[in-house]
C-alpha cells in the first residue's frame, strides 16, 4: 500500500493513500488508538488558539482529540453526532456534506449540551478540515445554540483548506489527484 509520511507535533506517522473517488485520493489521517499522537496534537493546537470555555468536535474521529484537549485544557467538550439520538431531546441539527462521505449527513447537538454552549466561546476542534463542510455545519451548530466562535482549528488542513485565513492548524496535508 502507498503511504504518504506526514510529521506533525514533533511526530512521523506513514499514512495509507486511498482512493476517494476516480480522480482523487487522499492521506487517511486516523488518530484512533494513537495515544501518543492525540496528545501531542492536543498539546500544539492548545498552544495556538485563543481563550475559549468550551470544545464543540463532530463524531466521530474529532473525538479523541476534543477529549485529550479537553483533559489538558479544563474544560469541557462535547460532540455534534451524525444522527439523532434518544437522549438528545429537541436536538439543533446542520446539514454537512465531507470529502470522506458520499451522502449528505445531518449534525445533531444535544438539547441539553446546547444550553450549555449557549454565551460560551467555543473552540471548534477536528482531526481534519478539507473542503469545510464539517466545519460550516459546527458553526451553525454554535450559532443555533446561542455559543460565540472562539476559533476553529484541525490538526491538519487538507488541500484548499490550508489556504483559509479562518482556520488554526499545524500542518498541511496535500490530495493526491490521480492521472488520467
Amino acid at each position: 500500500m502507498e503511504t504518504y509520511t506526514l510529521n506533525v507535533a514533533g511526530l512521523t506517522r506513514e499514512l495509507p493513500i486511498c482512493a476517494v473517488n476516480e480522480s482523487l485520493d487522499i492521506a487517511a489521517f486516523i488518530m484512533y488508538s494513537d495515544i501518543e499522537l492525540t496528545v501531542e496534537c492536543a498539546k500544539a493546537l492548545l498552544a495556538k488558539v485563543p481563550e475559549f470555555d468550551v470544545i464543540l468536535t463532530a463524531a466521530s474521529k474529532g473525538i479523541p482529540l476534543a477529549y485529550e484537549a479537553a483533559r489538558q485544557s479544563g474544560k469541557p467538550y462535547f460532540v455534534a453526532n451524525k444522527s439523532r439520538k434518544i437522549y438528545m431531546g429537541e436536538p439543533i441539527s446542520a446539514s454537512v456534506r465531507s470529502i470522506t462521505t458520499l451522502e449528505l449527513q445531518t449534525l445533531y447537538l444535544a438539547e441539553l449540551d446546547a444550553k450549555r454552549i449557549s454565551g460560551k466561546r467555543v473552540l471548534i476542534l477536528d482531526d481534519v478540515i478539507s473542503t469545510g463542510g464539517s466545519l460550516s455545519a459546527m458553526e451553525q451548530v454554535v450559532k443555533k445554540a446561542g455559543g460565540i466562535i472562539a476559533a476553529a482549528a484541525a490538526v491538519l488542513a487538507e488541500g484548499e483548506a490550508a489556504d483559509r485565513g479562518d482556520i488554526i492548524f499545524l500542518e498541511k496535508l496535500p490530495l493526491f489527484p490521480r492521472k488520467i
